[in-house]
Protein backbone atom coordinates (compact mmCIF):
# COMPACT_ATOMS: atom_id res chain seq x y z
CA UNK A 1 0.00 0.00 0.00
CA UNK A 2 1.41 3.52 -0.84
CA UNK A 3 1.84 6.00 2.46
CA UNK A 4 0.18 8.88 0.24
CA UNK A 5 -3.47 9.08 -0.71
CA UNK A 6 -4.57 11.63 -4.39
CA UNK A 7 -6.72 10.21 -6.37
CA UNK A 8 -9.73 8.71 -5.89
CA UNK A 9 -8.78 5.44 -7.83
CA UNK A 10 -6.11 4.97 -5.14
CA UNK A 11 -7.63 5.77 -2.35
CA UNK A 12 -10.29 2.90 -3.07
CA UNK A 13 -7.37 0.43 -3.50
CA UNK A 14 -5.87 1.13 -0.77
CA UNK A 15 -9.43 0.87 1.11
CA UNK A 16 -9.10 -2.54 -0.44
CA UNK A 17 -5.97 -3.83 0.34
CA UNK A 18 -6.82 -2.15 3.86
CA UNK A 19 -9.48 -4.45 3.97
CA UNK A 20 -8.08 -7.53 3.12
CA UNK A 21 -5.25 -7.05 5.81
CA UNK A 22 -7.74 -6.84 8.21
CA UNK A 23 -10.10 -9.40 7.16
CA UNK A 24 -6.72 -11.94 7.82
CA UNK A 25 -6.45 -11.36 11.08
CA UNK A 26 -10.28 -12.62 11.21
CA UNK A 27 -9.87 -15.32 9.63
CA UNK A 28 -7.21 -16.37 11.69
CA UNK A 29 -9.69 -15.52 14.77
CA UNK A 30 -12.03 -17.84 13.36
CA UNK A 31 -9.84 -20.50 13.17
CA UNK A 32 -8.90 -19.95 16.34
CA UNK A 33 -11.94 -20.02 17.98
CA UNK A 34 -13.17 -22.83 15.83
CA UNK A 35 -10.09 -24.99 17.25
CA UNK A 36 -11.29 -24.20 20.59
CA UNK A 37 -15.15 -25.38 19.65
CA UNK A 38 -14.06 -28.85 18.45
CA UNK A 39 -14.74 -31.97 19.76
CA UNK A 40 -12.10 -34.71 19.71
CA UNK A 41 -13.99 -36.03 16.13
CA UNK A 42 -13.15 -32.63 14.56
CA UNK A 43 -17.13 -31.29 14.78
CA UNK A 44 -18.35 -28.63 16.28
CA UNK A 45 -19.75 -28.40 19.65
CA UNK A 46 -22.37 -25.63 20.23
CA UNK A 47 -21.98 -25.59 24.53
CA UNK A 48 -18.23 -25.43 23.52
CA UNK A 49 -18.72 -22.01 21.14
CA UNK A 50 -20.80 -20.97 23.61
CA UNK A 51 -18.11 -20.62 25.99
CA UNK A 52 -16.87 -17.83 23.39
CA UNK A 53 -20.22 -15.64 23.22
CA UNK A 54 -18.67 -12.58 23.36
CA UNK A 55 -15.79 -13.42 20.63
CA UNK A 56 -18.13 -14.64 18.56
CA UNK A 57 -20.81 -11.74 18.82
CA UNK A 58 -17.53 -9.35 18.18
CA UNK A 59 -16.30 -11.53 14.87
CA UNK A 60 -19.89 -11.63 13.95
CA UNK A 61 -19.82 -7.97 13.82
CA UNK A 62 -16.92 -6.98 12.87
CA UNK A 63 -17.41 -10.05 9.48
CA UNK A 64 -20.42 -8.19 8.70
CA UNK A 65 -18.56 -4.60 9.17
CA UNK A 66 -16.08 -5.72 6.65
CA UNK A 67 -18.88 -7.33 4.07
CA UNK A 68 -20.64 -4.48 4.57
CA UNK A 69 -17.25 -2.23 3.37
CA UNK A 70 -16.52 -4.42 0.49
CA UNK A 71 -19.82 -3.96 -1.03
CA UNK A 72 -19.77 -0.56 -0.41
CA UNK A 73 -16.51 0.17 -2.44
CA UNK A 74 -18.17 -1.66 -5.21
CA UNK A 75 -20.76 0.25 -5.20
CA UNK A 76 -18.41 3.16 -5.26
CA UNK A 77 -17.27 1.55 -8.64
CA UNK A 78 -20.33 1.11 -9.97
CA UNK A 79 -21.61 4.03 -9.23
CA UNK A 80 -18.31 6.11 -10.63
CA UNK A 81 -18.99 3.99 -14.00
CA UNK A 82 -22.35 4.93 -14.02
CA UNK A 83 -21.62 8.80 -13.69
CA UNK A 84 -19.54 11.34 -15.50
CA UNK A 85 -17.16 12.61 -12.88
CA UNK A 86 -13.71 13.52 -13.43
CA UNK A 87 -11.35 11.12 -12.56
CA UNK A 88 -9.31 13.43 -9.61
CA UNK A 89 -12.58 14.35 -8.06
CA UNK A 90 -14.50 12.24 -5.29
CA UNK A 91 -18.03 11.22 -6.49
CA UNK A 92 -20.48 11.41 -3.06
CA UNK A 93 -20.77 7.37 -3.31
CA UNK A 94 -17.21 7.22 -3.50
CA UNK A 95 -17.20 9.54 -0.41
CA UNK A 96 -19.41 6.82 1.62
CA UNK A 97 -17.66 4.06 0.84
CA UNK A 98 -14.34 5.36 2.21
CA UNK A 99 -16.04 6.89 5.30
CA UNK A 100 -17.85 3.95 5.75
CA UNK A 101 -14.26 1.56 5.22
CA UNK A 102 -12.66 3.69 7.50
CA UNK A 103 -14.89 3.57 10.35
CA UNK A 104 -15.25 0.08 9.65
CA UNK A 105 -11.24 -0.47 9.92
CA UNK A 106 -11.25 1.32 13.52
CA UNK A 107 -13.78 -0.81 14.94
CA UNK A 108 -12.65 -3.67 14.15
CA UNK A 109 -9.17 -2.69 15.44
CA UNK A 110 -10.52 -1.51 18.94
CA UNK A 111 -12.30 -4.86 19.55
CA UNK A 112 -9.30 -7.35 18.34
CA UNK A 113 -6.82 -4.67 20.26
CA UNK A 114 -8.78 -4.14 23.37
CA UNK A 115 -8.64 -8.38 24.56
CA UNK A 116 -6.16 -9.77 21.45
CA UNK A 117 -5.48 -13.31 23.77
CA UNK A 118 -9.61 -13.72 23.53
CA UNK A 119 -9.16 -13.99 19.94
CA UNK A 120 -5.93 -16.00 20.13
CA UNK A 121 -3.92 -13.08 18.66
CA UNK A 122 -0.97 -11.58 19.69
CA UNK A 123 1.17 -8.51 19.19
CA UNK A 124 3.00 -9.86 16.02
CA UNK A 125 -0.47 -10.42 14.23
CA UNK A 126 -2.04 -6.62 15.15
CA UNK A 127 1.20 -5.34 13.70
CA UNK A 128 0.60 -7.30 10.73
CA UNK A 129 -2.60 -6.36 10.06
CA UNK A 130 -5.16 -3.97 11.87
CA UNK A 131 -1.79 -2.20 13.31
CA UNK A 132 -0.16 -2.06 10.18
CA UNK A 133 1.14 1.50 9.10
CA UNK A 134 -0.57 1.22 6.26
CA UNK A 135 -3.81 0.52 7.56
CA UNK A 136 -3.68 3.18 10.02
CA UNK A 137 -2.44 5.59 7.39
CA UNK A 138 -5.71 4.77 5.38
CA UNK A 139 -7.71 5.72 8.60
CA UNK A 140 -5.81 8.81 9.74
CA UNK A 141 -6.88 10.74 5.99
CA UNK A 142 -10.23 9.47 5.90
CA UNK A 143 -11.57 9.98 9.40
CA UNK A 144 -10.29 13.96 10.20
CA UNK A 145 -12.89 16.15 11.45
CA UNK A 146 -12.73 18.61 8.56
CA UNK A 147 -12.91 15.93 6.00
CA UNK A 148 -16.09 14.33 7.78
CA UNK A 149 -17.63 17.63 8.12
CA UNK A 150 -17.05 18.58 4.66
CA UNK A 151 -18.96 15.75 3.59
CA UNK A 152 -21.99 16.98 5.92
CA UNK A 153 -22.04 20.31 3.85
CA UNK A 154 -22.26 18.12 0.77
CA UNK A 155 -24.73 16.82 2.20
CA UNK A 156 -27.50 19.72 3.00
CA UNK A 157 -27.34 20.33 -0.71
CA UNK A 158 -28.42 16.73 -1.42
CA UNK A 159 -32.12 17.08 -0.42
CA UNK A 160 -32.84 13.94 1.37
CA UNK A 161 -30.37 11.81 -1.61
CA UNK A 162 -27.89 9.49 0.01
CA UNK A 163 -26.13 8.65 -3.33
CA UNK A 164 -27.54 6.69 -6.77
CA UNK A 165 -29.76 3.60 -5.89
CA UNK A 166 -28.22 2.38 -9.03
CA UNK A 167 -31.09 0.16 -9.91
CA UNK A 168 -32.45 -1.28 -13.07
CA UNK A 169 -35.64 0.51 -14.76
CA UNK A 170 -37.78 -2.16 -13.96
CA UNK A 171 -37.10 -1.89 -9.89
CA UNK A 172 -36.52 2.29 -9.98
CA UNK A 173 -40.64 1.90 -11.06
CA UNK A 174 -41.36 0.23 -8.40
CA UNK A 175 -39.48 2.31 -5.68
CA UNK A 176 -40.97 5.35 -7.61
CA UNK A 177 -44.27 3.92 -7.34
CA UNK A 178 -44.50 2.99 -3.74
CA UNK A 179 -42.76 6.40 -3.24
CA UNK A 180 -45.63 8.19 -4.02
CA UNK A 181 -48.40 5.30 -2.27
CA UNK A 182 -45.83 6.43 1.25
CA UNK A 183 -45.95 10.32 1.22
CA UNK A 184 -50.13 10.14 -0.50
CA UNK A 185 -51.10 7.35 1.49
CA UNK A 186 -49.32 6.32 4.50
CA UNK A 187 -47.70 9.62 5.88
CA UNK A 188 -51.30 11.02 6.29
CA UNK A 189 -52.42 8.56 8.42
CA UNK A 190 -49.05 7.13 10.01
CA UNK A 191 -48.87 9.86 13.38
CA UNK A 192 -52.82 8.92 13.47
CA UNK A 193 -52.34 5.34 13.80
CA UNK A 194 -49.15 5.13 16.03
CA UNK A 195 -50.64 7.50 18.75
CA UNK A 196 -53.95 6.35 19.09
CA UNK A 197 -52.86 2.25 18.54
CA UNK A 198 -54.92 1.68 15.82
CA UNK A 199 -55.62 -0.46 13.37
CA UNK A 200 -54.07 -0.49 9.86
CA UNK A 201 -56.82 1.67 7.82
CA UNK A 202 -58.14 -0.06 5.01
CA UNK A 203 -57.14 2.81 2.53
CA UNK A 204 -54.22 1.59 2.92
CA UNK A 205 -54.17 -1.68 2.91
CA UNK A 206 -56.79 -1.77 -0.12
CA UNK A 207 -53.37 0.53 -1.83
CA UNK A 208 -51.00 -2.15 -0.98
CA UNK A 209 -53.34 -4.86 -1.86
CA UNK A 210 -54.47 -3.20 -5.66
CA UNK A 211 -50.56 -2.32 -6.60
CA UNK A 212 -49.89 -6.81 -6.07
CA UNK A 213 -47.74 -6.14 -2.83
CA UNK A 214 -48.87 -9.44 -0.91
CA UNK A 215 -47.91 -10.98 -4.37
CA UNK A 216 -44.57 -10.31 -4.51
CA UNK A 217 -42.64 -12.86 -3.17
CA UNK A 218 -45.49 -15.18 -4.78
CA UNK A 219 -44.67 -16.79 -8.63
CA UNK A 220 -46.88 -15.67 -11.17
CA UNK A 221 -48.15 -18.96 -11.66
CA UNK A 222 -49.93 -19.20 -8.10
CA UNK A 223 -51.15 -15.39 -9.10
CA UNK A 224 -48.31 -13.21 -7.76
CA UNK A 225 -46.05 -10.84 -9.63
CA UNK A 226 -42.72 -12.51 -9.20
CA UNK A 227 -41.18 -14.06 -12.48
CA UNK A 228 -41.76 -18.22 -12.14
CA UNK A 229 -38.34 -18.22 -13.51
CA UNK A 230 -36.15 -16.39 -10.62
CA UNK A 231 -36.89 -14.71 -7.11
CA UNK A 232 -37.40 -10.97 -7.14
CA UNK A 233 -35.72 -10.50 -3.64
CA UNK A 234 -34.77 -6.86 -4.86
CA UNK A 235 -37.81 -5.83 -6.03
CA UNK A 236 -39.02 -6.98 -1.90
CA UNK A 237 -36.87 -4.88 -0.06
CA UNK A 238 -37.43 -1.68 -2.81
CA UNK A 239 -40.71 -1.68 -1.93
CA UNK A 240 -40.65 -2.42 1.74
CA UNK A 241 -38.06 0.17 2.05
CA UNK A 242 -40.22 2.54 0.67
CA UNK A 243 -43.48 1.53 2.64
CA UNK A 244 -41.87 2.20 5.62
CA UNK A 245 -40.14 5.32 4.82
CA UNK A 246 -43.87 6.29 5.25
CA UNK A 247 -44.77 3.80 8.51
CA UNK A 248 -43.05 0.50 9.93
CA UNK A 249 -46.34 -0.51 11.91
CA UNK A 250 -48.76 1.04 9.15
CA UNK A 251 -47.27 -0.16 5.90
CA UNK A 252 -43.94 -1.12 5.97
CA UNK A 253 -44.22 -5.04 7.67
CA UNK A 254 -47.39 -5.61 6.01
CA UNK A 255 -45.73 -7.89 3.61
CA UNK A 256 -42.99 -9.29 5.53
CA UNK A 257 -45.49 -12.18 6.80
CA UNK A 258 -46.69 -13.25 3.20
CA UNK A 259 -42.87 -13.22 2.58
CA UNK A 260 -42.44 -15.73 5.39
CA UNK A 261 -45.66 -17.81 4.50
CA UNK A 262 -45.23 -18.09 0.75
CA UNK A 263 -41.31 -19.00 1.06
CA UNK A 264 -42.32 -22.03 3.73
CA UNK A 265 -45.18 -23.02 1.31
CA UNK A 266 -42.63 -22.80 -2.24
CA UNK A 267 -40.33 -24.59 0.49
CA UNK A 268 -42.27 -27.76 1.95
CA UNK A 269 -45.79 -27.45 0.85
CA UNK A 270 -47.88 -29.93 -1.32
CA UNK A 271 -48.92 -29.39 -4.55
CA UNK A 272 -52.32 -29.07 -3.21
CA UNK A 273 -51.54 -26.83 -0.90
CA UNK A 274 -49.53 -23.82 -2.70
CA UNK A 275 -52.60 -24.15 -4.92
CA UNK A 276 -54.92 -23.40 -2.35
CA UNK A 277 -52.93 -20.47 -0.25
CA UNK A 278 -50.58 -18.99 -2.49
CA UNK A 279 -53.25 -17.57 -4.97
CA UNK A 280 -55.16 -15.82 -1.59
CA UNK A 281 -52.04 -14.52 -0.15
CA UNK A 282 -51.16 -12.97 -3.69
CA UNK A 283 -54.78 -11.41 -4.30
CA UNK A 284 -54.78 -9.84 -0.84
CA UNK A 285 -58.13 -11.67 0.28
CA UNK A 286 -56.58 -13.95 3.11
CA UNK A 287 -54.36 -12.32 5.41
CA UNK A 288 -51.95 -14.10 7.64
CA UNK A 289 -49.59 -13.96 10.57
CA UNK A 290 -46.94 -16.29 11.49
CA UNK A 291 -46.60 -18.21 15.46
CA UNK A 292 -43.66 -19.45 16.10
CA UNK A 293 -42.18 -17.56 19.46
CA UNK A 294 -43.46 -19.10 22.71
CA UNK A 295 -42.91 -17.34 26.32
CA UNK A 296 -40.59 -19.23 27.45
CA UNK A 297 -37.88 -19.17 24.58
CA UNK A 298 -38.11 -16.40 22.30
CA UNK A 299 -35.74 -17.02 19.46
CA UNK A 300 -34.81 -20.70 20.65
CA UNK A 301 -37.06 -22.56 17.81
CA UNK A 302 -35.68 -25.87 18.37
CA UNK A 303 -37.45 -26.26 21.85
CA UNK A 304 -40.75 -24.76 21.11
CA UNK A 305 -43.58 -26.77 23.19
CA UNK A 306 -46.75 -26.13 21.39
CA UNK A 307 -48.41 -29.35 21.50
CA UNK A 308 -50.00 -31.11 18.30
CA UNK A 309 -51.72 -34.37 19.40
CA UNK A 310 -53.29 -36.71 16.48
CA UNK A 311 -56.74 -37.12 16.37
CA UNK A 312 -59.32 -38.44 14.30
CA UNK A 313 -58.67 -36.24 11.06
CA UNK A 314 -56.62 -34.17 11.92
CA UNK A 315 -54.51 -32.78 15.06
CA UNK A 316 -55.23 -30.81 18.46
CA UNK A 317 -53.13 -27.83 19.44
CA UNK A 318 -52.88 -26.75 22.74
CA UNK A 319 -50.17 -24.35 24.61
CA UNK A 320 -49.35 -20.58 23.98
CA UNK A 321 -47.55 -18.47 21.37
CA UNK A 322 -46.84 -14.99 21.87
CA UNK A 323 -45.74 -11.59 19.62
CA UNK A 324 -47.54 -12.99 16.74
CA UNK A 325 -47.59 -9.94 14.52
CA UNK A 326 -51.10 -9.16 12.70
CA UNK A 327 -52.48 -12.26 14.74
CA UNK A 328 -56.14 -10.93 15.15
CA UNK A 329 -56.34 -9.33 11.84
CA UNK A 330 -54.94 -12.86 10.27
CA UNK A 331 -57.33 -15.14 8.29
CA UNK A 332 -54.57 -17.55 8.30
CA UNK A 333 -52.36 -18.66 11.07
CA UNK A 334 -48.94 -20.42 10.38
CA UNK A 335 -48.22 -22.84 13.47
CA UNK A 336 -44.98 -24.38 14.45
CA UNK A 337 -45.71 -27.00 16.81
CA UNK A 338 -44.45 -29.97 18.58
CA UNK A 339 -45.67 -33.57 16.97
CA UNK A 340 -43.47 -35.97 18.77
CA UNK A 341 -43.41 -35.52 22.28
CA UNK A 342 -40.31 -35.91 23.01
CA UNK A 343 -38.94 -32.64 23.88
CA UNK A 344 -35.21 -34.19 23.53
CA UNK A 345 -35.23 -34.77 19.75
CA UNK A 346 -35.04 -30.60 19.49
CA UNK A 347 -36.19 -29.55 16.03
CA UNK A 348 -36.77 -32.78 14.76
CA UNK A 349 -39.57 -33.06 16.60
CA UNK A 350 -41.49 -30.12 14.91
CA UNK A 351 -43.83 -29.38 12.25
CA UNK A 352 -45.68 -26.58 10.62
CA UNK A 353 -49.81 -25.95 10.55
CA UNK A 354 -52.08 -23.69 8.77
CA UNK A 355 -54.81 -22.85 10.49
CA UNK A 356 -57.96 -21.00 8.93
CA UNK A 357 -60.00 -18.49 11.34
CA UNK A 358 -61.64 -15.35 10.91
CA UNK A 359 -60.36 -11.94 10.77
CA UNK A 360 -61.39 -10.16 13.48
CA UNK A 361 -60.36 -5.68 14.77
CA UNK A 362 -58.76 -4.57 17.75
CA UNK A 363 -57.28 -5.65 20.81
CA UNK A 364 -58.40 -9.09 21.87
CA UNK A 365 -60.25 -11.97 19.90
CA UNK A 366 -61.41 -14.86 20.66
CA UNK A 367 -62.79 -18.08 18.24
CA UNK A 368 -64.48 -21.10 18.93
CA UNK A 369 -64.67 -24.11 16.95
CA UNK A 370 -67.54 -25.95 15.96
CA UNK A 371 -65.73 -28.92 17.97
CA UNK A 372 -65.65 -26.69 21.22
CA UNK A 373 -61.84 -25.65 20.42
CA UNK A 374 -60.83 -22.22 21.18
CA UNK A 375 -58.36 -19.62 20.31
CA UNK A 376 -58.13 -16.37 22.29
CA UNK A 377 -55.84 -13.72 21.57
CA UNK A 378 -55.01 -10.53 23.35
CA UNK A 379 -52.63 -7.63 21.58
CA UNK A 380 -49.31 -6.79 23.83
CA UNK A 381 -49.19 -3.30 24.60
CA UNK A 382 -45.75 -1.57 23.11
CA UNK A 383 -43.74 1.69 22.72
CA UNK A 384 -43.90 1.43 18.80
CA UNK A 385 -44.80 -1.20 16.16
CA UNK A 386 -48.16 0.11 16.33
CA UNK A 387 -51.07 -0.77 13.36
CA UNK A 388 -50.13 -4.52 13.32
CA UNK A 389 -50.47 -5.28 16.75
CA UNK A 390 -48.75 -8.08 18.35
CA UNK A 391 -50.59 -10.72 20.00
CA UNK A 392 -50.06 -13.36 23.21
CA UNK A 393 -52.19 -16.49 21.18
CA UNK A 394 -53.65 -19.69 23.68
CA UNK A 395 -54.77 -22.56 21.90
CA UNK A 396 -57.21 -24.80 23.83
CA UNK A 397 -57.89 -27.72 21.61
CA UNK A 398 -58.06 -25.76 18.81
CA UNK A 399 -58.41 -28.81 16.07
CA UNK A 400 -56.36 -28.33 12.26
CA UNK A 401 -57.47 -31.07 9.39
CA UNK A 402 -54.70 -33.22 8.86
CA UNK A 403 -54.03 -31.63 5.36
CA UNK A 404 -53.14 -28.53 6.98
CA UNK A 405 -50.06 -30.03 8.17
CA UNK A 406 -47.24 -28.24 5.91
CA UNK A 407 -46.09 -30.32 3.51
CA UNK A 408 -48.86 -33.23 3.86
CA UNK A 409 -47.74 -36.51 6.04
CA UNK A 410 -43.81 -36.24 4.73
CA UNK A 411 -43.91 -32.78 6.30
CA UNK A 412 -44.20 -34.10 9.85
CA UNK A 413 -40.81 -33.15 11.53
CA UNK A 414 -39.87 -30.87 8.96
CA UNK A 415 -41.63 -27.75 10.35
CA UNK A 416 -37.62 -26.61 11.63
CA UNK A 417 -36.53 -26.21 8.10
CA UNK A 418 -39.20 -24.70 6.95
CA UNK A 419 -39.17 -21.89 9.34
CA UNK A 420 -35.69 -21.59 8.23
CA UNK A 421 -36.37 -21.37 4.40
CA UNK A 422 -39.34 -18.17 5.39
CA UNK A 423 -37.02 -16.37 8.07
CA UNK A 424 -34.50 -16.07 5.85
CA UNK A 425 -36.93 -13.94 3.46
CA UNK A 426 -37.87 -12.21 6.73
CA UNK A 427 -34.45 -11.06 7.68
CA UNK A 428 -33.20 -9.38 4.33
CA UNK A 429 -37.03 -7.95 4.56
CA UNK A 430 -36.54 -6.53 7.91
CA UNK A 431 -32.63 -5.29 6.81
CA UNK A 432 -35.44 -3.26 4.28
CA UNK A 433 -37.29 -1.92 6.90
CA UNK A 434 -34.51 -0.98 8.76
CA UNK A 435 -33.48 1.09 5.36
CA UNK A 436 -36.83 3.17 5.41
CA UNK A 437 -37.26 4.11 8.95
CA UNK A 438 -33.18 5.68 8.63
CA UNK A 439 -34.31 7.11 5.39
CA UNK A 440 -37.34 8.77 7.11
CA UNK A 441 -35.20 9.47 10.04
CA UNK A 442 -32.33 11.47 8.10
CA UNK A 443 -34.77 13.51 5.83
CA UNK A 444 -36.25 14.95 8.62
CA UNK A 445 -32.80 15.64 10.59
CA UNK A 446 -31.41 17.39 7.67
CA UNK A 447 -34.57 19.51 6.93
CA UNK A 448 -34.81 20.63 10.48
CA UNK A 449 -30.82 21.10 11.14
CA UNK A 450 -31.76 23.68 8.54
CA UNK A 451 -34.66 25.52 9.96
CA UNK A 452 -33.57 25.16 14.21
CA UNK A 453 -31.33 28.00 15.35
CA UNK A 454 -29.16 27.71 17.76
CA UNK A 455 -27.34 30.70 19.50
CA UNK A 456 -27.99 32.72 15.95
CA UNK A 457 -26.99 30.11 13.52
CA UNK A 458 -28.74 27.12 11.85
CA UNK A 459 -27.35 24.05 14.08
CA UNK A 460 -26.82 22.75 10.41
CA UNK A 461 -23.52 25.22 10.28
CA UNK A 462 -22.13 23.93 12.79
CA UNK A 463 -19.29 21.22 12.67
CA UNK A 464 -20.83 18.74 15.22
CA UNK A 465 -24.02 18.34 13.07
CA UNK A 466 -22.57 18.42 9.86
CA UNK A 467 -20.31 15.00 11.31
CA UNK A 468 -23.47 13.58 12.35
CA UNK A 469 -24.87 14.62 8.59
CA UNK A 470 -22.22 12.79 6.94
CA UNK A 471 -22.16 9.81 9.21
CA UNK A 472 -25.68 9.25 8.85
CA UNK A 473 -25.97 9.69 5.09
CA UNK A 474 -22.81 7.33 5.02
CA UNK A 475 -24.34 4.66 7.36
CA UNK A 476 -27.39 4.52 5.45
CA UNK A 477 -26.50 4.35 1.93
CA UNK A 478 -24.21 1.57 2.91
CA UNK A 479 -26.50 -0.03 4.60
CA UNK A 480 -28.59 0.20 1.05
CA UNK A 481 -26.08 -1.16 -0.93
CA UNK A 482 -25.52 -3.87 1.12
CA UNK A 483 -29.12 -5.10 1.34
CA UNK A 484 -29.45 -4.35 -2.27
CA UNK A 485 -26.50 -6.53 -3.28
CA UNK A 486 -27.44 -9.55 -0.44
CA UNK A 487 -30.99 -9.34 -2.06
CA UNK A 488 -29.38 -9.77 -5.70
CA UNK A 489 -27.40 -12.68 -4.13
CA UNK A 490 -31.16 -14.16 -2.89
CA UNK A 491 -32.28 -13.85 -6.50
CA UNK A 492 -29.78 -15.96 -7.55
CA UNK A 493 -30.13 -18.80 -5.10
CA UNK A 494 -27.22 -17.85 -2.08
CA UNK A 495 -26.89 -15.48 0.32
CA UNK A 496 -28.77 -16.98 3.17
CA UNK A 497 -25.70 -15.97 5.89
CA UNK A 498 -25.34 -12.87 4.50
CA UNK A 499 -28.69 -11.86 4.83
CA UNK A 500 -28.70 -12.66 8.54
CA UNK A 501 -25.76 -10.78 8.39
CA UNK A 502 -26.83 -7.44 6.85
CA UNK A 503 -30.20 -7.84 9.54
CA UNK A 504 -28.09 -7.87 12.07
CA UNK A 505 -26.02 -4.83 11.11
CA UNK A 506 -28.44 -2.82 9.37
CA UNK A 507 -31.09 -2.65 12.67
CA UNK A 508 -28.28 -1.82 15.22
CA UNK A 509 -27.66 0.83 12.58
CA UNK A 510 -31.08 2.01 12.50
CA UNK A 511 -30.59 2.42 16.23
CA UNK A 512 -28.64 4.42 15.67
CA UNK A 513 -30.02 6.69 13.09
CA UNK A 514 -33.32 7.23 14.64
CA UNK A 515 -31.56 8.64 18.01
CA UNK A 516 -29.37 11.21 16.05
CA UNK A 517 -32.41 12.26 14.10
CA UNK A 518 -34.58 13.26 17.30
CA UNK A 519 -31.14 14.64 18.64
CA UNK A 520 -30.67 17.21 16.10
CA UNK A 521 -34.41 18.09 16.77
CA UNK A 522 -33.59 19.10 20.63
CA UNK A 523 -36.76 18.72 23.07
CA UNK A 524 -39.05 18.24 19.83
CA UNK A 525 -37.21 15.23 19.10
CA UNK A 526 -39.15 13.91 22.09
CA UNK A 527 -42.62 15.61 21.97
CA UNK A 528 -44.94 12.73 19.99
CA UNK A 529 -45.92 15.04 17.63
CA UNK A 530 -42.66 14.36 15.37
CA UNK A 531 -42.13 11.77 13.23
CA UNK A 532 -38.61 11.42 14.25
CA UNK A 533 -39.95 10.22 17.79
CA UNK A 534 -41.65 7.60 16.03
CA UNK A 535 -39.16 6.56 14.10
CA UNK A 536 -36.65 5.92 16.91
CA UNK A 537 -39.31 4.00 18.82
CA UNK A 538 -40.03 2.28 16.28
CA UNK A 539 -36.04 0.98 15.17
CA UNK A 540 -35.94 -0.38 18.69
CA UNK A 541 -37.82 -3.61 17.55
CA UNK A 542 -35.82 -4.31 14.98
CA UNK A 543 -32.93 -5.64 16.31
CA UNK A 544 -35.36 -8.28 18.59
CA UNK A 545 -37.98 -9.68 16.16
CA UNK A 546 -37.15 -12.03 12.67
CA UNK A 547 -34.29 -13.13 14.43
CA UNK A 548 -32.49 -11.24 17.83
CA UNK A 549 -29.66 -9.23 17.52
CA UNK A 550 -28.23 -12.13 19.80
CA UNK A 551 -29.50 -15.48 18.10
CA UNK A 552 -28.53 -14.02 15.20
CA UNK A 553 -24.75 -13.31 15.63
CA UNK A 554 -23.89 -16.54 17.79
CA UNK A 555 -26.24 -18.90 17.16
CA UNK A 556 -26.50 -18.23 12.80
CA UNK A 557 -23.73 -15.51 11.99
CA UNK A 558 -20.89 -17.16 13.96
CA UNK A 559 -21.26 -20.85 13.68
CA UNK A 560 -21.52 -20.26 10.08
CA UNK A 561 -18.72 -18.62 9.74
CA UNK A 562 -16.73 -20.83 12.28
CA UNK A 563 -17.83 -23.96 10.78
CA UNK A 564 -16.55 -22.50 7.64
CA UNK A 565 -13.09 -21.32 8.64
CA UNK A 566 -9.94 -22.14 7.49
CA UNK A 567 -7.28 -23.41 9.11
CA UNK A 568 -4.46 -21.42 10.95
CA UNK A 569 -2.20 -23.15 9.03
CA UNK A 570 -4.20 -21.92 5.48
CA UNK A 571 -4.38 -18.62 7.06
CA UNK A 572 -1.08 -17.81 7.29
CA UNK A 573 1.36 -15.65 9.26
Amino acid sequence: MSASIQNPLEQLQQAGQALDAVQKVLDYALADLRERSQKADGKISAALLDQHQLVSYDLALSCAEVTGARFGLDYAKRARNASVATADALTLEERFALLFTAEALQAVRNRLSARPADFGLDESWLSATVDHPAVRQFCLAQLPAERVAELGQLMRAQDGVTGAYLLDDHHEMMRETFRRVAEEVVMPLAEEVHRHDLDIPDAILDQVKELGCFGISIPERFGGIQSDEQEDNLGMIVVTEELTRGSLGAAGSLITRPEILSKALLKGGTEEQKNKWLPQLAAGDLLCAVAVTEPNYGSDVANMRLKATKTEGGWLLNGAKTWCTFGGKAGVLLILARTHPDVSLGHRGLSMFLLEKPSYPGHAFEFVQEGGGKLSGKAISTIGYRGMHSFDLFFDNIFVPEENMLGGPQGEGKGFYFTMAGFAGGRIQTAARALGIMQAAYEKALSYAQERIVFGYPIGDYQLTQAKLARMATYLAIGRQFTYSVGRLMDQGEGDMEASMVKFFTCKTAEWVTREALQIHGGMGYAEETPVSRYFIDARVLSIFEGAEETLALKVIARSLVDNAKTKAEVGV
